[in-house]
């Protein structure tokens, strides 16, 4: 077991570098957009153009300048492109290209339009949905799973194994496209057996440390087997809605990964399906022998849970929940691109003009019938800065425009403003945004601007805001009430700051049931007085579930304003037997086909739609578009189903304690 003091150093937690004008040409690529930046690299969302129209969106991974003398990081980087490059597989990110611009070495990879699970939890929390939909779970699962089974099995062209552990599996390294796709991404710590001085360092770990196995906690040497273990937790995580591994410091998660004994997901989540605890379990064994020995045995071993359960895993339902997830940010990511795309469009027909001989004449899209004159060729490599493009598209609406070198050098060219037009627009678009600088009393709170959930928390500063346009701005953390502000930011004042002071929730909700039940609370179990819920935050809705041994469970859903306290007076109700009891006698003919189930576990319905898809609510809770499966408290369960045209469908089912009801509406469309 490695201590703390030899815990890996965070390379990614250095201060990420200040953001450059973009777009901007980078060799033969644009960048468009700053996706993410640690300490050693950056990664851009970035426009790949080539001959006959040519055009696609890839991600370039550029090592940061102060990295560029770090031999060690670079020779990393060129490794995960020798990995990543010989992989080619519908479950892991393609890479395209490897090479060096401007000094910097970088690396050109598929870019998928899509969401990392993490951004889909988060997504889930906004649309108020606790519980990943158990079909997508396990279509990730055997996506993953596909994935990995390629890269451990890969060999090289002399048929022999490159031994590839990629080592760093987790919510934020399995991206879900738009499309219903599910990619391995981030090759960048990867381990194969056919390059020196790779492995790890003595006393220090490479991964997130939630999701390594034990042997890796304990900086022992790896195999493909501690993929599957991370797999096993995903997979557990996902499917009970709680984290397996968290300590309060990254020892003490190492420590419970290597010491603890592991819940069941049953002890988590009471119902679970027994044959895919079996299928968690497995792959969670501390001992990897113990472990499904290839991800290939883990897939099948899904599939057949599939099948057997009749579960509806689908790519185009995937796509469809996906979609209804993040509609908001699609529509908004559409928008952005096209403003942002007229934009690479000036620049690459500047960096074109630039770049041609004087002999050649080049052409490209500043607005219809744009023709840009022959000009002196420019170094290589270096960007028209953004004060260029804007001077440019600024002259050229009075109807000449100049170009600008970086040695000075002035050329001049006659064009028609009406041909600027969308150009002007698109910068115009992209210049004018406004930030806020939010920060709050504690530290750590939710920002929420114009209802959609940011990913930053506080301390923080949010960009990409409108001008001249209110802006709802919303602060929520746990045992707190949700702060509110409306702010305007103009052109006279882009930038304003916001200072808020927390308020301890004031809800408090007194708990009169018999027999004393355990109590959950939006979501998660309260570990508090079972009598009492205090610090809820007013003027929101919170879902309280009441259950105990051998009773159906209630659930509860409450609004209160400030101060406010509400009483729950009720006694549960007693959960009739419904497994099938045995034959008397129990000799050679007698049969239990299944286990009985605890009476007081949760009921489950599954909700499908043949001909078309619909928005699915239950007991008048929304779970969004079909199928869905919702936990229920066991009776009488409502469902309806609301197509894109066309009225509300309704029906009611009885399903009881530990059982789950299918549902199934058709759409006509």
């Amino acid at each position: 077991m490695v201590g703390p003091a030899d815990a890996p150093q965070n390379e990614g937690k250095r201060e990420a570098p200040p953001a450059e004008p973009l777009p901007r040409q980078f060799g033969k690529y644009t960048l468009l957009r700053r996706l993410a930046a640690g300490g050693m690299a950056e990664i851009f969302l970035a426009l790949h153009r080539s001959v006959a129209g040519f055009e696609k969106l890839i991600v370039i991974k550029r090592i940061l300048p102060s990295m560029n003398t770090n031999q060690g990081f670079i020779d990393m980087l060129l490794h995960e492109a020798r990995v990543a490059a010989t992989l080619s597989h519908p479950n892991i990110v393609q890479t395209f290209d490897v090479g060096q611009v401007e000094g910097t070495y970088f690396i050109a990879m598929e870019h998928i339009h899509g969401e990392d699970i993490q951004g889909i939890v988060r997504a889930m929390k906004k649309k108020e949905l606790s519980e990943f939909p158990l079909e997508h779970t396990l279509g990730i699962a055997l996506g993953l799973c596909a994935g990995l089974a390629y890269a451990h099995d890969k060999r090289d062209l002399d048929n022999r194994p490159l031994s590839i552990v990629h080592r760093d599996i987790s919510p934020r390294n399995i991206v879900v496209s738009f499309t219903g796709d599910v990619k391995i991404v981030d090759f960048g710590i990867a381990k194969s057996g056919v390059a020196e001085g790779e492995d790890t360092d003595a006393g220090q770990l490479k991964g997130k440390a939630p999701y390594m196995s034990p042997e890796q906690a304990r900086g022992q040497p790896i195999d493909w087997r501690s993929d599957i273990f991370a797999a096993g937790v995903v997979l557990f995580e996902l499917t009970t809605g709680k984290r397996l591994f968290k300590g309060a410091s990254e020892f003490e998660t190492l420590k419970l990964i290597v010491d603890r004994d592991y819940p069941r997901p049953s002890e988590v989540r009471p119902g679970y399906p027994p044959a895919l605890e079996e299928i968690v379990m497995r792959a969670l064994a501390k001992d990897r022998v113990d472990r499904y020995q290839s991800a290939r045995d883990m897939q099948a071993d899904i599939e057949a849970f599939v099948r057997q359960e009749r579960i509806a895993v689908s790519a185009v339902s995937l796509t469809t929940w996906m979609e209804f997830l993040f509609q908001d940010k699609l529509a908004q990511q559409k928008e952005a691109l096209q403003d942002i795309k007229q934009l690479a469009d000036v620049i690459a027909a500047q960096q074109g003009a630039l770049y041609e001989g004087p002999s050649s004449t080049a052409t490209g899209t500043v607005g219809a019938g744009t023709a840009l004159p022959t000009l002196a060729p420019a170094r290589r490599g270096n960007a028209v800065p953004m004060a260029a493009v804007a001077m440019t598209v600024a002259l050229v609406a009075g109807g000449v425009f100049y170009l600008k070198h970086e040695d000075g050098v002035r050329e001049r060219a006659d064009a028609r403003a009406h041909d600027s037009a969308p150009a002007a627009a698109a910068i115009a678009a992209v210049q004018v945004k406004g930030a806020i600088d939010v920060s709050s009393r504690p530290d750590g709170c939710a920002i929420w601007v114009d209802g959609d959930l940011r990913p930053e928390v506080t301390p923080a500063r949010v960009e990409g805001l409108p001008l001249g346009k209110e802006i709802k701005l919303k602060l929520t953390k746990e045992g707190f009430e949700a702060f509110r502000a409306d702010l305007t930011l103009t052109d006279a004042e882009p930038s304003k700051k916001l200072d808020a002071e927390m308020k301890t929730g004031s809800v408090t909700v007194l708990l009169k049931v018999d027999p004393p039940p355990t109590v959950w609370l939006d979501g998660r179990p309260w570990k508090g007085d079972r009598g009492k819920i205090e610090g809820l935050s007013a003027g929101e809705e919170h879902k309280i579930v009441v259950s105990a041994s051998g009773y159906q469970a209630r659930t509860y859903v409450i609004t209160a304003q400030q101060g406010e306290t509400k009483t729950i007076a009720d006694s549960l109700q007693k959960a009739e037997g419904n497994a099938a009891s045995s034959p008397q006698g129990g000799g050679a003919g007698a049969r239990d086909d299944k286990p009985d189930k605890p009476a007081g576990a949760p009921a489950k319905v599954r909700v499908g739609a043949k001909g078309g898809f619909c928005t699915v609510s239950v007991n008048g809770t929304s779970y969004g578009p079909t199928p869905v499966e919702a936990v229920v408290p066991a009776g009488t369960v409502r469902v309806s189903c609301k197509p894109a045209s066309g009225p509300s469908q309704q029906q009611t089912v009885t399903v009881g304690a530990g059982d789950t009801a299918r549902v199934s509406f058709k759409i006509d469309e």
